[in-house]
């Protein structure tokens, strides 16, 4: 990584994004906008693989011998794209949940 410090803030960018997309899907299931919200999951996926990349190339940095600083920004990125994996999970269970209910209701889609 050409800058430490860049890709701590890139982690905290794309694993927000990849929160709020999340979140933007649960609430088109809500209103049981499933193209939405099976869009919205799409786009927090996206977004959470390119924080993965980065955290990936400072992994395998070091791997190869490079001192990764452990600041608090650094532990903040890692427990940012953490909940914001787990909150895409919730919301993909949420919006199979969501539509769930809809065919039960018997509300076709």
């Amino acid at each position: 990584m050409e800058n430490f410090e860049t890709a701590i803030f890139q982690l905290i960018l794309h694993g927000g994004n990849g929160r709020s997309s999340a979140m933007e899907a649960i609430q088109a299931a809500k209103r049981r906008d499933f193209a939405g919200a099976r869009e919205k999951i799409k786009e927090s996926e996206q977004a959470l693989n390119e924080a993965h990349k980065i955290q990936t190339a400072l992994i395998q940095g070091e791997i190869r011998g490079e001192k990764t600083e452990m600041s608090l920004l650094m532990v903040h990125a890692q427990d940012h794209l953490m909940n914001a994996i787990t909150v895409k999970d919730l919301a993909a269970e949420m919006v199979d949940l969501y539509m769930n209910i809809k065919l039960s209701e018997g509300v076709a889609e």
